[in-house]
């Protein structure tokens, strides 16, 4: 049964990355590669994060009940490094608008769900005794997928024609 288990969770995660790559049109113009180039990327900004967090923003010895408001916010702005480095996969990819945004959102999310869920789904889905949260955690891979969609989407509302070709692309088959 936990093998069972581990490949519920697994599709769970999984799949709807595969799915969405091969229904967005991503496949008929070989933008694996690029995927790739993405989720390198990715990992090349949390390493300057991690990097960044450690050296300038060494943990807080005040007080028990103290809560140090600036040092958090500090800690906090550093999440823009996504932004940027979301503006740097897109700038460097050549081609329509549409597909630089769904290639920088799938190679960021997928390089993202393999860098955070994959160890633990593999140990800890496996186990002896069911358990829930590894079923969210995979449903939560599925909401960082639309989460990449839209952050690597630009802000300003989309216009109707616009949200015809994304439900036309989302819904193609």
């Amino acid at each position: 049964m936990t093998l069972f288990h581990f490949g519920n969770c697994f599709a769970l995660a999984y799949f709807p990355y595969f799915i969405t790559y091969k229904c967005s049109g991503l496949s008929e113009y070989n933008a694996f590669w690029r995927c790739v180039q993405a989720g390198a990327t990715y990992l090349f900004v949390q390493l300057c994060k991690m990097l960044f967090l450690a050296t300038f923003f060494p943990t807080w010895e005040g007080g028990a009940g103290a809560y140090d408001f600036v040092g958090e916010f500090m800690k906090a702005t550093v999440d823009l490094a996504d932004l940027v480095g979301l503006h740097l996969v897109m700038s460097r990819n050549a081609g329509k608008g549409e597909y630089k945004i769904m290639v920088a959102a799938m190679g960021w999310a997928t390089a993202e769900l393999i860098m955070s869920r994959c160890i633990p789904l593999w140990v800890g889905a496996r186990g002896i005794e069911f358990d829930w949260k590894y079923i969210q955690m995979s449903i939560d891979s599925n909401i960082s997928l639309v989460r990449a969609c839209f952050a690597a989407a630009p802000q300003t509302p989309p216009r109707p024609a616009e949200l015809v070709l994304i439900f036309r692309m989302a819904t193609r088959g």
